[in-house]
C-alpha cells in the first residue's frame, strides 16, 4: 500500500490493526515520489492464525471501519520505532549525502537561472547554498541519532537487529524472524 501525508503514528497504528487480523508488519520504505510504501504480509504463525480469528468473530464489521480492537499504545509505540528504522536503513548516509548535495546545487543553479545571473542575486544564491551545504551533516548526524534512539528502543524491548537480503539493517521481535520467512506472499503489500 502506498500513502502520503500519513504520520508515523497513522502508519503504526494502520500496521496494529491489521496484525490484529493475521496481517503482519514487514517493512516501511520511502518511494522516489516522496510517499510511505507500507509491505503488510500475512502472518503464518498459529498465534496470528488465532488472533485472527478472535478479533473477526468479535468485530465483525471492522472492515467498515464500525468497531476496530482497543488500540495498545506500547505495540503502536514498537511499531512507529520499526518504521523509523526501517525508512532510515533504506539508503546508506554516503547516498543520502550525495542526493542532498545534488538537491541543493540543483535548486541554485536553477535559482540563478531565473534571476538570470544577476551578480546580487548569485552572491546571495552563492551564500545561502554553502549555508545550507554546511547544514547537511548537521542534518545527518540529527537522522542518525534519531534512528539511533529507537533502535534503542527496539533493543530495550527484546527486539533483535538483523541483516536482511539487501544489507539493510532491520529488527525483528522476541523469537520472531524477518516477516515473510516461509511466507509466498512476502514483499506484497
Amino acid at each position: 500500500m502506498t500513502v502520503s501525508g500519513w504520520s508515523w503514528k497513522r502508519l503504526a497504528r494502520l500496521a496494529f490493526i491489521a496484525e490484529q487480523f493475521g496481517y503482519e508488519y514487514a517493512d516501511l520504505q520511502m518511494t522516489t515520489d516522496n510517499k510511505f510504501a507500507l509491505f503488510i504480509v500475512p502472518d503464518p504463525s498459529p498465534e496470528g492464525r488465532q488472533r485472527a480469528e478472535q478479533n473477526r468473530a468479535r468485530y465483525p464489521d471492522a472492515g467498515e471501519g464500525v468497531a476496530l480492537p482497543p488500540v495498545v499504545p506500547e505495540a503502536i509505540d514498537l511499531l512507529k520505532a520499526r518504521m523509523v528504522v526501517d525508512t532510515g536503513s533504506q539508503h546508506s548516509d554516503k547516498l543520502r549525502t550525495g542526493i542532498a548535495i545534488f538537491f541543493v546545487t540543483m535548486s541554485a543553479a536553477t535559482i540563478c537561472f531565473r534571476l538570470r545571473a544577476e551578480t546580487a542575486a548569485v552572491v546571495i544564491v552563492g551564500i545561502v547554498w554553502a549555508a545550507l551545504m554546511a547544514l547537511i551533516p548537521v542534518l545527518l548526524a540529527c537522522s542518525r541519532r534519531y534512528r539511533a534512539k529507537y533502535a534503542a528502543q527496539l533493543k530495550a524491548a527484546g527486539f533483535t537487529p538483523v541483516t536482511d537480503r539487501n544489507g539493510r539493517l532491520r529488527y525483528v521481535p522476541p523469537g520472531g524472524q524477518l516477516p515473510g520467512h516461509g511466507n509466498p506472499f512476502a514483499g506484497r503489500a
